[in-house]
């Protein structure tokens, strides 16, 4: 290929000098031929322990040459220089039968697709430049879907990859912040299985931590409550907050790994209206124990985007007495927020992708005067 290079390099300076082929013709052959030796390089694999891939989100590296993970939102990002990739992954297949959905973004153009087996080599870029490019791969379905494990990249070159933002946000929530319901893009609600409407990369959380220029987790599970959860499930927020997966497992995450600036609660749609003083109570001992893992970390507690009415009302009035009390008993980093509307254009009253813009509009500007960011 060096050769090629070179032939031509002195085809044209000949060619200069004796002006024997018209130099546009043979700054074309150069080219086409530039393009025609990137897209024959062949494709070197890079295994998932490889220094120059980044990882975000609650991940298992028990095993660091396949890093495991459940957690709608977990992102990868990688740079890579060549025409083509193709990303590795392995899917639990959980049931035998559910696949996850991945959100691929190369060059920054997401597109969303789901797994087809429980290994899949993903074409997820051809005929581009012979240049660098930047690669992210995000999880879009639960944890109850299964989990994805990374094996690998196959690209002509990784290389080292821009440093990660500074500021980091950690997004606490229940299907709304997964991204359930919202994507109606490929199958209509009432379709299809109900992970086919998933996207957590274009919910609300994501789209407001790449707007404010942030690292981002999303620590969610549909259907979850502080003190009740819907669909005859058997866990509550507080009970799987600690692990990995946040559903039944018992691999346990290290909070020192990843410590937030700013944290958002959004919980309370699956508790529905309590009694004011438990709820209250509960809510503030959870509280507690986010301020045990995150000292420093601002905390806003968010009404849901997706309640009615009566549910809005109980749950400002609650988030008010909850931040006052802490407020006075000297947690001064804490404050809430309440969204002006309701959102639920998506598959079971959800809101949709449309509407989670709208709802991460309303966090920005929040965010940004209070971090002054």
């Amino acid at each position: 290929m060096i050769q090629l290079y070179c032939y031509y390099h002195r085809l044209l300076c000949y060619s200069l000098k004796r002006s024997l082929i018209p130099v546009s013709l043979l700054l074309t052959f150069f080219f086409q031929s530039g393009k025609l030796i990137a897209q024959q390089t062949p494709l070197s694999f890079f295994a998932a322990d490889n220094s120059y891939i980044q990882y975000t989100g609650r991940i298992d590296f028990t095993n660091p040459r396949l890093p495991r993970f459940w957690q709608p939102g977990v992102y990868i990002t990688a740079k890579f220089t060549g025409a083509k990739c193709e990303v590795i992954l392995n899917d639990e297949v959980l049931w035998g039968k559910d696949h996850n959905y991945l959100e691929i973004i190369v060059d920054g153009k997401p597109v969303r697709l789901q797994t087809k087996s429980k290994r899949d080599t993903i074409k997820v870029a051809d005929n581009l430049s012979a240049g660098e490019h930047r690669l992210v791969i995000c999880k879009n379905t639960e944890a109850n879907i299964g989990y994805l494990e990374l094996v690998g990249i196959r690209c002509s070159q990784l290389v080292k990859p821009s440093p990660q933002p500074a500021r980091k946000i950690e997004f606490i929530g229940n299907s709304i912040t997964c991204g359930a319901g919202s994507d109606l893009s490929e199958i209509p609600c009432g379709k299809g299985a109900w992970q086919d409407q998933h996207n957590a990369y274009l919910s609300y959380g994501p789209v407001t931590a790449r707007a404010v220029n942030a690292q981002y987790h999303l620590s969610a599970v549909s259907g979850i409550g502080l003190m009740h959860s819907c669909c005859n499930m058997n866990i509550i927020m507080p009970q799987v907050f600690d692990k990995v997966s946040m559903r039944n497992d018992t691999i346990m995450w290290e909070f020192n790994k990843y410590q937030p600036d700013l944290i958002t609660v959004c919980l309370g749609q699956n508790d529905g209206i309590q009694d004011s003083a438990a709820f209250c109570d509960n809510y503030i001992s959870f509280i507690k124990r986010l301020r045990g893992y995150y000292p420093k970390a601002m905390i806003i507690c968010l009404t849901s985007p997706m309640a009615d009415a009566p549910l809005a009302a109980f749950m400002k009035k609650m988030l008010t007495a909850i931040v006052n009390k802490e407020y006075k008993n000297g947690d001064k980093r804490i404050t809430s927020y309440f969204f002006s509307k309701q959102y639920h254009n998506g598959c079971d009253s959800h809101p949709d992708l449309a509407e989670h813009q709208l709802i991460a509009k309303e966090l920005i500007a929040f965010i940004k005067k209070k971090m002054k960011w």
